[in-house]
């Protein structure tokens, strides 16, 4: 059955069991000093955003068999609530619900509380965020989702305010608790049936099928239908991918490897190439010429709230400036533009300096919030601005960051905001890139001193294997490409550690380091991109033991992933805990599908090897992506940069 007519149905059952208005906005805490009045069981988890929610009034559970035996045992459905430790909205419906002693006591009375930190269990996740999406059409974190005491899902949305009338004419959290409560009281019949219809939805979309899928070719076209795809996306005002009005703009690496690949693939002719590489560096270019770069300290926020890149939502993530510092390294390859390896290096220097624990891994991200609210370690007052105004270079940087007159955020604050590549800001005072760069680097210096001096926001200390996976590829690709030896060592100490702490003694890798301890199953993307991570450094240094390690991680995604019936790797592994359904996650998001970067690794193991096995797996790989890639052709474009590569080898 189709999913639109799934959604159809189910919002009929909603609308016959009682439900009205209940909204699903998209969406994405340290306590007070002192001791806390409350502690739950989280206090005894290692992850800062199950640990953010220790103190809550809340009786909260971890993801696991003991809450739902006590949702067996009394009769209760399941309250669900997934988010992640630099969500700003997460943060604010712990302030305003789960902090709210009221909200806590009918939670604990009439529910079982189950918190996820989605990046620890991305599979989690997954399936319910499919649940939220087949209800609403959208989703986003925090996500709240209410499941039967088998874990079936029954409904669920995102962000809640804490009470009716808080946030205009959106339903508050206390009446969506008390009305699901009500239909479980007086209708358990329908809702049984509810959640067995949207279970049976999501497996229909997550399931693999193995038959049907065995008569589709192939081709060439498929590569040809991703680049038309893209270029109906794509916005040649601003650059980047997406015009709709009000829509955030995020960087979709992904969709950048294409074009790069594209751009250096002689077979498509001179003409697509330009193209391609038009479209590439005027994404780039915008992605630089706003403030979702940080002109102070390096590195990338998470996205941009409006279409011109110009601002940000202020989380900082480990896997986009990992993936950010491959592209821009390679970009600069291919351009030569010193502003390129000028934001390869301030990627770098940020990631080295903020972000790397003690033994060589990389922490998972900042926050956006900082003092409770959104980005203010980033922002600058009026006061702040006319304080520097007697600092060496300021009148320079006031003009090209946009530091006087109306201010730039949220109609009170400033943030540096170029407006331009730099290498425009040159040009138009008559200036080289590094001439303008010189000058402007004794009050950009004196600028990040005093932000260094504020409060901090919260950085989430957790080292997830996949994201260290990324982060090593960056660093890797961008030393061996700017001749940087620093980067390399950085790479190679954050690949020893992640061999050493997250690789146990049969093979399998782990997912998540923190607080001295290992834990969680990997999923597939743990093992493909730390796989990927180790042939960027084989490339960049060409000693053995990197394609040996390569070699061992990419047979041990092998034996536990691989689907033998529909081909491909399923996202988790064969002995892992079981959900509601084992899914594949085969299209490419803000991080990359594992089989489009385990498609990277089979490639290039099978040429450095020889061996027959890869380019056999390769080649099925391949070919499982294809019903996805015809139905939505941009969908993993990583992938398809692959197929490109398969064809032009024929």
């Amino acid at each position: 059955m189709d999913h639109p007519r799934r959604i159809f149905t189910l919002s009929i059952i909603l609308l016959c069991l009682g439900f009205y208005g209940l909204p699903s906005a998209l969406a994405d805490e340290p306590t007070g000093e002192g001791q806390p009045t409350y502690t739950n069981r989280l206090a005894k988890e290692s992850s800062p955003y199950l640990l953010q929610h220790a103190h809550n009034p809340v009786d909260w559970y971890p993801w696991g068999e003991e809450a739902f035996a006590k949702a067996r045992r009394e009769g209760k459905l399941v309250f669900l609530s997934v988010g992640y430790a630099a969500c700003h909205w997460c943060h604010v419906m712990e302030r305003e619900s789960f902090m709210d002693e009221e909200i806590a006591n009918v939670m604990n009375e009439k529910f079982v509380c189950i918190k996820v930190d989605r990046e620890e269990r991305p599979d989690v996740d997954q399936i319910y965020m499919t649940a939220v999406q087949l209800i609403s059409g959208q989703g986003g974190w925090p996500m709240s989702v209410f499941l039967l005491p088998d874990g079936r899902p029954f409904w669920g949305g995102t962000y809640f305010p804490a009470r009716d009338g808080d946030r205009g004419a959106s339903t508050g959290f206390m009446s969506v608790l008390n009305q699901i409560e009500q239909v479980w009281e007086n209708q358990r019949d329908k809702v049984t049936q509810q959640a067995d219809t949207l279970t049976s939805a999501i497996k229909s979309s997550q399931t693999p099928k193995a038959e049907a899928d065995r008569g589709d070719v192939l081709g060439p076209e498929l590569v040809l239908a991703t680049m038309a795809s893209l270029f109906e996306q794509y916005d040649p005002v601003h650059g980047g991918f997406g015009v709709a009005p009000g829509r955030p703009k995020f960087p979709e690496a992904s969709n950048l490897i294409f074009l790069l690949d594209r751009a250096r693939r002689e077979s498509v002719g001179e003409e697509k190439r330009a193209s391609a590489l038009m479209m590439l560096t005027k994404t780039l270019d915008g992605m630089i010429s706003g403030a979702m770069y940080d002109h102070l300290g390096g590195g990338f926020h998470r996205y941009s709230v409006d279409q011109k890149w110009q601002i940000p939502h202020f989380e900082k993530m480990l896997y986009d400036n990992g993936q950010l510092m491959s592209i821009y390294a390679e970009a600069f390859a291919e351009t030569q533009r010193a502003e390129y390896r000028h934001v390869v290096e301030g990627i770098g220097d940020f990631v080295i300096r903020e972000l790397r624990a003690t033994g060589g891994g990389f922490y998972s991200a900042l926050d956006a919030d900082s003092e409770g609210e959104e980005g203010k370690f980033y922002r600058w007052t009026a006061a702040e601005i006319a304080d520097l105004k007697s600092e060496p270079g300021f009148e320079l940087a006031s003009d090209v960051f946009h530091l006087q007159g109306p201010p730039n955020f949220e109609g009170e604050f400033y943030a540096p905001d170029p407006r331009e590549t730099l290498t425009a800001a040159a040009q138009q005072r008559e200036l080289d890139f590094e001439t303008l760069t010189k000058r402007l680097k004794p009050i950009r210096t004196k600028m990040f001193e005093i932000r260094s001096g504020r409060e901090r926001p919260i950085t989430d200390v957790k080292i997830l294997t996949a994201w260290n996976g990324l982060m090593v590829q960056g660093l890797a690709d961008a030393g061996r490409i700017l001749n940087r030896p620093d980067y390399i060592k950085a790479a190679t100490q954050a690949a020893d550690f992640l061999l050493a702490q997250l690789r146990q003694e049969d093979g399998r890798v782990l997912r998540s380091f923190a607080a001295g301890e290992a834990k969680l199953n990997g999923y597939v993307d743990d093992y493909a991109f730390l796989a990927r991570g180790l042939q960027a450094l084989h490339q960049a240094t060409g000693e053995a033991r990197w394609l040996n390690h390569t070699r061992e991680i990419t047979d041990q995604q092998l034996e536990r992933f691989w689907d033998e019936d529909a081909s491909g790797f399923f996202f988790t592994s064969s002995d892992h805990p079981e959900l509601i359904v084992r899914f594949k996650d085969p299209a490419d998001g803000a991080i990359p599908a594992g089989n489009s970067v385990s498609l990277e690794n089979l490639r290039y193991l099978a040429e450095q090897t020889g061996e027959a096995k890869y380019r056999d797996v390769y080649e099925q790989t391949l070919q499982s992506l294809v019903p996805l890639l015809k139905k939505a052709p941009s969908a993993a474009p990583r992938a398809t940069a692959e197929l490109a590569h398969y064809f032009d080898q024929q």
